[in-house]
Formats: C-alpha cells, structure tokens, sequence
C-alpha cells in the first residue's frame, strides 16, 4: 500500500484502496507522505482519528524517519473560539429564552479566553459538544464579520487557517474538505490550491457527506439565532428602532405558524406531504427577511448591523433556493427534530461534482478505507465519486479469520417483518451470550429493533447475569469505556455503533446483527438517490441498495476482529443470507471465517477461547 500511494502521490493521480482492518493502514499512507517531501492535505471521518494523527502518529513517524516536518490539525470554524461572538452571548444573557444557568459557564469561557493560544473549544474539557453555548461563542461562515470585525487581528480560525497554509502536512475532516470544495464557487476555498496530495481515510463515507454540501438547507433555527443576534447587536449600538421590531416580530410570528402547520412528530417528509398551509407560509418568512434585511441595512450603525442585513438576505435567498428548487435535479424534503425544522434540497447524483473538482486539481487523490468493495469490486464505490477509471488496490486484513473468528447463520429464524423477529433474534443469541459471559455487540439495524431487543433481552433476564448498556442511556464514548472497562457487558445499539469503534481483547467475543442493514426506503435521502438511478435507465437495488448494504454490514462485522489475539463469532441471523440469491453478494464480501448453524459448536468456540486466553503463558504467573 505504502509503494501504490507513493506512486500516486508521485504521478499526481487518483487511488482507491482498500486495506483491511490490521494492514497498518494508518502508517501506509503516512509513511510515503511524509518521504514525499510534498504539501499533503490528510483527511479523515471523525474527529478522534482527526487528533490521533496529529498528536501521535505524524510526530512518531517523523522522529522514526529522520524527516520532522510542519504540521498543522485544522477543524472548522465551529470549533473555535469568536471573540466578537463571546462578548455577544455575554450581553445576550439578559435576553429573553436565554437561561441565566448559562453565566457561569460562560465566565469560564471568558477567563480561558484570554489565555488560549489556539482557541481549540477542545481545550475545555467541561464543555460539552452539545452545550447550547458552544453555537454561542463560535462564528458561522453566514455571522463573520470578517475584517470589518474588532478582533479580526487576533481571530482564531484566521491564525488557525495561516499555519495550515505555512505547513507540510495538513490533518482536517471530511466536512471541512468538502466545505472548502464546495465554498470555492462562492471565492472562499483557502485550503486546497497549495496541494500536490490530498489522502481520505475513512472514505466510505464522502459520498454521503458530498451530498449534504452540494445540496441546499435552510433552517428555522438560522432564522432565530439571526433574530437573536440582530437584538444583541442593537443593544450593542445602543439603537432603537420600531421599524425593525416590527419586522423581527413578523419574522417570528411567520416562524410560528410554519412550526404550527407541520403537524406530527420528528422525522423527515416528503415535499408532496406539505401541507398547502405550510408551502404558502414560506413566502411569508422569505418578505419577513427581506424586510429586516433592509430595515437593517438602513440604520447605518455598525459592522455587527451591517452583518446582520447581509444573513437576513442570505437567508432568504436561501429559502427561496429550497422552495423553487428544480425537481427533476433532486429532491426537496423537510426534516422536523430536537434541533427544529429544517428544508433541505438534495441533488439525485453528487458523482458529476466530485470527479470536476479532483480534475481541477493537478495533485494526487487518495482514497483509503476497510470497507470499499462489493465482493472483490471497486466499481460501486468508484462510480459514486465519479472516478471509475482510477487506480485501485485491495488488501486483505492480515488477521487469521479461520483460527480467530466464526460465522453462525441462526437455523429456523422466521422474515425480518415477522412481529416477534426481536426475540426470536435475542433467544439465537441465548447459547453464545452464556458460553460467553456477556462480552457481546447486538447490533440493530433501527431505533425500534433496537427497542425490541431490549425488551425481549430483560424478558429472558429480569437479573442479567452480565452489565447490561444500552445506547441512548449514556453518551456514546461513555458506553464504549464502561464497555472496555466492565470486561463481560453486552451492549444493545444502532448505527452509531455500526462503525468506528475499537475493542480489542476478550472484552468482545460477540457481535450479533439483527438484520442485514439495507436502508429505509422512506428515507427522502435514499430517495432521491433511487430516483436519480431510476432517471438514468438504472437498477436502483442492484447499483445502489444491495452494495450498500453490503458496506454497511462489512463495517458492523468488522468490530469483532481487531487485533492478532481477538477471537469471536459474528452472528447473522436474518434468514435471507441464504433464501435470497443476493444473499450470496453478501456471504462473499465477510471474512474468510467459518459458518456454520451450530449452536452447540459457535459457545463451545467461544468456552474453549475463552479458557484459553484466561490461562497463563507457559512460564509465567497467574495474573
């Protein structure tokens, strides 16, 4: 791997590779980056794997080479510190909807403010990710002020962006990449023209994340947080003005009743299940902005004003983009949540877009990950970016599936739509979670399964005899690390858990997956895809639904194995592996492991490994 991505990164040409889970896929990649003497942009998935390059393996390998070269770790924008922003919340606190719990937090802030040297909101290790004041003291590209700011001499993101530019390498994240891709055409990119190699690890999932950044969104909460701000900043100026509380107080009563004529709970929709209530109040929102935005402009008072009119005209231009959208492009549709209400506008194919932006960039594109290839095929994967004739690579885990892992296809499982399907599902998993004490993934393909399982789960245990986590009861890392400390818990989760997550040892001797993961066709995401396909005279299960799923579960059975001393079986129970000719594509892309349908013999798998990893190596002491 590490000769191809130098050969690449040589020819300035485009690679797909897949390296299987123990390659050294991380140092493969590096490595030859590092040799090349080349400006390199590495970007990755999460943000964990973000800071681990940074902070671990680029300073290893460039003390082991001999080659120390400048690295910079660039996030977005969202998650630095704005010093404009925060002396805003810090007068927005006597503001009405806005708690006074949040002072003392913010006085925090404020004191690290004047110490942090990168204003990294990381360096707060009190302050969650999901605090309602980390959108408070960090700037949008849409609230910026640019130079026009106060403290645009000692802006964050600016000296953040300035030592990406100055050095060798460049560690950033999938959205930031393609922010930068897709901001071009509004003169904003900064980060990709110096670039002689951009490296995606993780890559699987670019096409998804290209698609939201290609698409078009606007959401009620843009609109309050613009309100919100616009009152500050008045109160900032010391301006009074009743032409513009007339118009803040239209924008929120339109903002009202759009809320009030979309009826139901969360969840996505289709356009065509609109109401004509709410398609007709969007023009409504849409004058309400263009007032404000020219009531503001008019004061003439300030930058932060000035700033404000120019949101308020974005965001309507926005809306109206969403609303008179060309359907035979995409697909409009409409998302209600926690976070609010959100119109978004996704295009039927990102493939067109991606591959004009990798060619015009004369530099090398490397996209790496475990899980790219349907069977032994590129092609899925290839035809999504846009690059079907690029170089590619597969290599196999080096990991001894035959001797570590086994796959047991539970016998007499009934239809996946069968009502009692999740505790059918548990009951399979019965002999195994005893032989092994716990130490087990049950992975559900949705929120409700996942409901299920868990019931049928204390039904058969009312006192289990193993920890017992559950996701959505604790945040995600803290599970994961009550996982790998507990040693014998089962952990019951969805998606979230599909993916990315590394337990090695004997703390993971069993992952089960309910059903495999093909997507719900309600999904106005999968939606438009399919209708895109279908656009073009193509098979939408076969070139879209069946691979990715296939990827899908690769990823999920892929948290078993992790290391040379892992051992486990992978429990597949829906029945259509074998009824379903597809089921084939799907046996043929696991692991080399065993199958087999026997209970007895996959818990006395686990019994014996289990008793052997507890004993002692020859010569030495008991623990």
């Amino acid at each position: 791997m590490a000769r191809a991505v130098g050969a690449a990164l040589a020819r300035g040409e485009p690679l797909i590779v897949e390296a299987g889970t123990g390659t050294g896929k991380t140092f493969a990649y590096l490595v030859p980056a590092l040799l090349s003497g080349r400006s390199i942009i590495i970007s990755t998935g999460t943000r964990t794997l973000q800071d681990q390059l940074f902070r671990r393996d680029l300073p290893l390998l460039g003390r082991g080479l001999g080659r120390p070269v400048r690295v910079a770790l660039l996030k977005g924008r969202s998650n630095y510190l704005c010093r404009h922003r925060l002396e805003l919340a810090t007068r927005q606190l006597g503001l009405p909807g806005l708690s006074r719990t949040l002072a003392r937090p913010l006085s925090r802030i404020a004191r690290w403010a004047e110490s942090t040297r990168s204003g990294d909101l990381a360096e707060l290790a009190d302050l969650p990710e999901n605090s309602p004041l980390w959108p408070q003291v960090t700037s949008t590209r849409e609230n910026c002020l640019g130079a026009e700011c106060a403290h645009f001499g000692r802006c964050h993101v600016l000296e953040a962006r300035r030592a990406a530019q100055a050095a060798d390498v460049v560690v950033v994240n999938h959205h930031l990449l393609l922010a930068d891709l897709a901001l071009k055409d509004e003169g904003f990119g900064d980060l990709l023209p110096g670039a002689d190699g951009v490296i995606l690890d993780e890559a699987h999932q670019i096409p998804d994340i290209a698609a939201q950044f290609f698409g078009q969104r606007w959401s009620v909460r843009q609109a309050q947080i613009l309100a919100r701000d616009a009152l500050a900043e008045l109160a900032a100026a010391a301006v009074r003005d009743a032409a513009v509380a007339a118009a803040l107080g239209e924008l929120d009563a339109a903002l009202g009743a759009l809320a009030r004529a979309l009826p139901g709970g969360a969840g996505r929709r289709d356009w065509s299940q609109l109401s004509d209530e709410f398609v007709d109040t969007l023009p409504r929102i849409e004058a309400a902005l263009a007032e404000l935005a020219l009531r503001l402009e008019g004061l003439g008072a300030g930058a932060g004003l000035a700033q404000a009119a120019r949101r308020a005209e974005a965001l309507r231009d926005a809306l109206a983009g969403v609303r008179t959208a060309d359907e035979d492009t995409g697909l409009r549709w409409v998302e209600a949540g926690p976070g609010g209400l959100s119109l978004e506008f996704t295009p039927f194919e990102v493939a067109d877009r991606l591959r004009g932006y990798v060619e015009a960039r004369p530099c090398a594109w490397v996209f790496t990950s475990a899980t790219l290839t349907v069977g032994e095929e590129f092609g899925h994967f290839a035809a999504r970016i846009g690059l079907p004739d690029a170089r590619t690579l597969r290599i196999d885990s080096p990991f001894d599936y035959r001797e570590q892992a086994r796959i047991y296809l539970p016998p007499g499982m009934p239809e996946p739509t069968h009502p009692g399907y999740g505790a059918r599902f548990l009951e399979a998993c019965v002999p195994l979670l005893e032989a092994s004490g716990g130490r087990a993934f049950l992975l559900f393909t949705s929120h409700r399964a996942l409901g299920e399982g868990v019931a049928a789960l204390r039904a058969r245990w009312p006192e289990p005899p193993f920890p017992v986590l559950v996701q959505g009861e604790a945040p995600r890392e803290t599970l994961l690390t009550r996982f790998r400390a507990l040693g014998n818990a089962v952990l019951l989760g969805t998606g979230s858990f599909w993916e990315g997550v590394d337990v090695k040892g004997d703390a993971l001797a069993i992952v089960a997956i309910d059903k495999l993961p093909f997507a719900s066709p309600d999904d106005p995401l999968l939606k438009a895809r399919l209708e895109g396909i279908r656009r073009r005279d193509g098979n939408p299960f076969v070139e879209y639904q069946l691979p990715q799923a296939v990827l899908a579960l690769k990823q999920g059975v892929g948290r078993l194995i992790r290391d040379v001393e892992d051992f486990g079986v992978i429990v597949l129970a829906d029945p259509r592996l074998t009824a379903k000719s597809y089921g084939r594509v799907f046996l043929k892309s696991l692991p080399p492991a065993p199958v087999s349908r026997d209970a007895a013999a996959m818990a006395a798998f686990l019994t014996e490994r289990l008793a052997a990893a507890r004993r002692p190596a020859a010569g030495g002491a008991t623990a």
